[in-house]
């Protein structure tokens, strides 16, 4: 089988013989035949050289590496990358345990399969594609994940309406690909069970990267008054209460997360009358807030920047919102604060959050600083694919 050449400019392959995984327009010379967006294609180097292999698509990253040796994409290639995936999950104790059947099968380049991600829920599978090349291949990467699980899971979700390339064109439709879930899924998480909606809700339907963080913040939450900021459907609230928190306090803009969280603690803790949720706009929340009414305070807002245009925006939004909580917090309070804007490093959103707390006049110790879980690999060639950011301070 042949596929189309990229050639690249003079020293242009530097990043690739690195075993980076994106190939970006600009590092193009010519391309040898006419690709379409989603295409397998084969980069070569100014000397004709071989570099590596991936799936072609227009814009800034012009190919998405899949492979640096020649090899010819067959079912049994993305089967046995899936595979892999899966024995990672394994390992970690995530998959085939009775205390948790919820967690990342695939995480894109952290697993190889770049534009993939793949979470898994009970017997539910949601597969997402970033990348045209990965929506072609739905039907076989859908067929892959019940081969490879050997019926554990048995429906694949398609949901990649929201995640493709706006001018892709492709007229991706989401719906079921294997399989059907009539009843509405209840999922478990470190014992804790929660609705997951992943026909109408944000990303897969849940935000499976904070598990690990939320079970920290279980460890912090015993007789605090917590507030749950951006709670979504209430992850971090649930933790709480587990926690032995007094009160806990839910706050989204959206109605329906609102409403999911509240079904989610009454799964949890029936008739509890720890826990109140409110649908109303976050900044407006703080504002109203009196000092000191909270001790843990849980900050987990959306993406404030998703590409670099809008960074110093970003950075502005994630100053604001922290100086805020840090005026309103007990004194000795515990305040978890995040970013999962890929677009925002580390050392900006620390550098913000460090701005937030000098305004505040507050003395602030760092107690924990916190990444994505094990199961949102990052490749180690691949430090852009580092995009959840989070510190657990104490306030004094």
């Amino acid at each position: 089988m042949s596929f189309t050449k990229i050639i690249l400019k003079p020293q242009k392959e530097e990043s690739l013989l690195r075993f980076h995984p994106w190939v970006f327009s600009g590092a193009i010379q010519k391309i040898v035949g006419t690709p379409q967006e989603g295409d397998c294609v084969e980069v070569y180097t100014c000397k004709n050289e071989f570099c590596a292999m991936g799936h072609y698509q227009i814009g800034s990253i012009a190919v998405r590496v899949f492979s640096f040796e020649q090899i010819t994409p067959t079912y049994e290639f993305w089967r046995d990358r899936i595979a892999e995936a899966y024995q990672v999950r394994i390992a970690l104790g995530l998959a085939e345990n009775e205390h948790n059947n919820t967690y990342r099968l695939v995480h894109g380049e952290g697993d190889s399969l770049p534009g993939l991600i793949i979470d898994v829920y009970g017997e539910t599978a949601v597969l997402q594609a970033h990348s045209v090349g990965m929506h072609y291949l739905r039907e076989d990467l859908a067929k892959a994940v019940v081969e490879v699980m050997n019926g554990a899971v048995k429906n694949v979700f398609y949901k990649s309406e929201s995640t493709l390339p706006f001018k892709a064109n492709v007229n991706a439709q989401d719906g079921y690909l294997i399989g059907e879930c009539d009843n509405e899924c209840i999922a478990k998480e470190n014992g804790l069970l929660f609705h997951v909606d992943w026909l109408r809700g944000q990303k897969t339907g849940f935000f499976v990267d904070q598990r690990e963080n939320r079970s920290l913040l279980e460890h912090y939450a015993k007789g605090r008054s917590v507030l749950n900021m951006f709670c979504y459907t209430g992850g971090f609230s649930f933790y709480a209460m587990r926690g032995g928190a007094k009160l806990v306090h839910s706050v989204d803009s959206s109605a329906k997360a609102i409403e999911l969280t509240n079904q989610n603690v009454e799964l949890n803790f029936p008739n509890d009358p720890r826990h109140k949720a409110f649908a109303t706009d976050a900044f407006k929340f703080l504002d109203d807030v009196k000092n000191d009414e909270y001790d843990l305070i849980i900050l987990d807002p959306p993406a404030f920047a998703k590409h670099r245009d809008v960074l110093r925006n970003a950075l502005q939004g994630y100053k604001k919102l922290n100086a805020r909580a840090f005026e309103k917090i007990k004194h000795g309070g515990i305040l978890f604060t995040f970013s999962c804007s890929q677009a925002v490093n580390k050392e900006q959103f620390r550098l913000a959050v460090f701005s937030a707390a000098a305004m505040s006049g507050r003395n602030v110790r760092i107690l924990h600083q916190l990444t994505q879980p094990a199961d949102h690999p990052i490749n180690i060639y691949h430090p852009e694919g580092e995009y959840l950011k989070g510190l657990v301070l104490y306030v004094e």
